[in-house]
């Protein structure tokens, strides 16, 4: 009951335009005081990389080298500096100047191509793992740059027909 009686004081008050006002904020002048806080973020040296996968498409024989490329992406905060290394893969043998890949059928995976990752075009300088020798450097801008990832495969002879491949691993250094 009281609350249909509190609805009907309501329309009533809002017919007749008698709604209460509200209560303006009391001003004071007596005086101010103040104080300071302070706001802080510490940034750190910090690095990201992602990979684009590398497919050398389908062939039937290894007469001419197969060349294709792909990117990395690497995010450092601004000014920082970093390397970027290139692994083996996780084929058994693999090195960083005799890569790998390995047939994925049951009774081929011994059976292997061999591959290599540049860091140019023209595939003269062989991307590793090992800072200040083989490795590519740059400085962090606090976004995403691109790196490309030269691949071949060159010539050889050809094994059974298959699916082959191999894992690589980039990281970046800073």
């Amino acid at each position: 009951m009281k609350r249909h009686w509190l609805g009907f004081a309501l329309a009533a008050a809002v017919i007749a335009g008698t709604l209460p006002t509200p209560i303006a904020a009391t001003v004071y002048s007596n005086g101010t005081s103040t104080s300071t806080f302070n706001v802080t973020l510490t940034l750190q040296a910090n690095c990201s990389i992602t990979a684009n996968p590398l497919n050398f498409g389908s062939t039937g024989v290894l007469t001419a080298a197969i060349n294709q490329q792909t990117t990395l992406s690497v995010t450092c905060s601004n000014t920082t500096p970093y390397n970027v290394g290139l692994d083996a893969g996780t084929v058994t043998g693999s090195t960083v100047t005799a890569r790998l890949m390995a047939g994925t059928a049951t009774g081929n995976t011994g059976t292997t191509v061999n591959f290599d990752l540049y860091q140019d075009s023209g595939h003269t300088t062989t991307w590793g793992n090992t800072q200040g020798t083989n490795t590519v450097g740059g400085t962090g801008t606090g976004s995403a740059q691109s790196i490309t990832v030269y691949g071949q495969v060159p010539v050889q002879s050809t094994p059974k027909p298959d699916t082959y491949q191999t894992t690589v691993t980039a990281t970046v250094y800073f």
